[in-house]
């Protein structure tokens, strides 16, 4: 009887309700209906989307639903071979999202405000995440099965936290006996031919100096599995009462670790053709050196970790200047970013001069955080409110947001104010503006 009872739990656990069937579709000619629920494929029960994404890239499918009036629908499907359904799910992950069980000494979700809104306070370690959203993941949390389901799905590339590979000094910084493993999996993801970013959030005293350059050697001997690697400073708040005594780089440490970049570099592209290690734009900026070219980095694959972002916005801002016609009337723009990036801004935006447009750069200093943080992507609304508060605007056509300051999808910045919150307490129109690609289409 208890088996009996565990197996119809399980069952119920692997229904999957159907958000939409898309018209002229697989499961719309099988007469699959809104509400109704996936079972199983090919006998198989599917755990989650990457289960579903692997099973259904068949030329034949035996698939088994059940309808909202519980009927069951079995059916033999022939297709080509990537061939979708039609099926979009309520849950798109098909699955609940992984939390972290690390204790990183460097772990900014402990370093937020106790008052911020409690999904800022979620840490999620979900190594589907890393696969389909580009999340970082640190594999210490994934169990023997589930890291076999990885090689067996073929799943690549996925995105790794390493920060070290040394057993003892990683589960230190993670506070996670799992974590001595990392390159007996980074090995097994380079045997079955798997590829993998990695990055290295660094912390002064503690990963660098040697520690780095042994982490680089190692990561670089599973190369091309091993296709890139982030160096990253570490990010600071005010908010650590408790946690870990850590400190950010002073401009002459992060000179020394651009440096050790650089000999790298110049190592991996004389032997692969590619300079392999990257380090973020933070780092140039607190070392007050140049950042790289934008060939340098190559096809920037560690953009999403703030490697090469300032000159992607060059970039583009250079083939947008080119299609931008002659303004009339004189466009004037305050444009709001953190402190790291201002003179970068300021200096950029004065090429827009000729075209009688007028962005003046104004940098927020980070209370909801702490000073610490001068990145542009963590500046709360308050903070700009407070700023501004005896700022003359009304020269101003609108006030000028990048839009990595507010949640995906959202118009709601960090600390829970909407862009209405913040028209509303300045008294001017916001736009949020693309950091890339068609950075002046508010002009249009």
């Amino acid at each position: 009887m208890l088996l009996f009872e565990c197996a119809l739990v399980y069952n119920r656990n692997m229904k999957h309700r159907i958000k939409t069937v898309e018209k002229n579709s697989i499961a719309e000619e099988l007469g699959i209906t809104p509400d109704s629920c996936l079972l199983s494929i090919n006998g198989q029960e599917v755990h989650d989307l990457i289960d579903y994404q692997h099973l259904t890239a068949n030329e034949e499918l035996s698939l088994r639903f059940e309808t909202k009036s519980g009927e069951i629908i079995e059916a033999e499907v022939e297709k080509d071979l990537y061939e979708p359904l039609g099926i979009e799910f309520y849950d798109s992950l098909m699955d609940k999202v992984r939390s972290c069980k690390n204790k990183c000494i460097f772990c900014f979700i402990d370093q937020m405000p106790k008052n911020s809104r409690s999904t800022l306070h979620f840490k999620d370690d979900d190594w589907r995440m890393s696969f389909i959203m580009g999340n970082y993941i640190t594999l210490t949390n994934v169990s023997d099965s589930e890291f076999d389901r990885i090689l067996s799905r073929r799943v690549s590339p996925l995105y790794i936290s390493v920060h070290t590979t040394d057993p003892d000094l990683r589960v230190n910084m993670m506070g996670n006996p799992s974590a001595k493993s990392i390159m007996q999996r980074l090995k097994a993801l380079h045997d079955k031919g798997l590829m993998f970013h990695s990055q290295i959030v660094l912390c002064p005293d503690i990963n660098d100096g040697e520690h780095l350059l042994q982490t680089l050697r190692d990561l670089y001997s599973l190369y091309p599995a091993s296709q890139s690697v982030a160096v990253v400073p570490v990010g600071l708040t005010k908010h650590r009462e408790g946690l870990y005594p850590l400190r950010t780089y002073t401009k002459n440490e992060a000179r020394e670790v651009i440096a050790q970049v650089h000999e790298f570099q110049k190592k991996a592209l004389k032997e692969t053709g590619t300079r392999f290690v990257f380090a973020a734009d933070e780092l140039y900026i607190t070392a007050e050196l140049n950042i790289p070219e934008y060939d340098e980095y190559e096809d920037f694959p560690q953009i999403e970790n703030g490697v090469g972002l300032l000159r992607t916005f060059e970039y583009d801002l250079t083939e947008s200047i080119e299609e931008l016609a002659f303004q009339k009337a004189p466009r004037n723009f305050l444009g709001i970013c953190g402190k790291s990036a201002y003179e970068f801004l300021s200096q950029q935006f004065l090429r827009l001069k000729p075209c009688n447009i007028n962005i003046d750069m104004h940098a927020v200093t980070n209370n909801f955080f702490g000073e610490t943080v001068t990145v542009s992507g963590l500046v709360c609304a308050s903070d700009i409110i407070e700023s501004l508060k005896g700022k003359d605007l009304s020269t101003y056509e609108a006030v000028l947001i990048p839009k990595v300051m507010l949640r995906e999808f959202e118009e709601v910045f960090l600390d829970s104010y909407s862009i209405k919150d913040l028209e509303s307490a300045i008294n001017k129109r916001v736009i949020a503006v693309d950091v890339c690609g068609n950075i002046l289409g508010f002009l249009a």
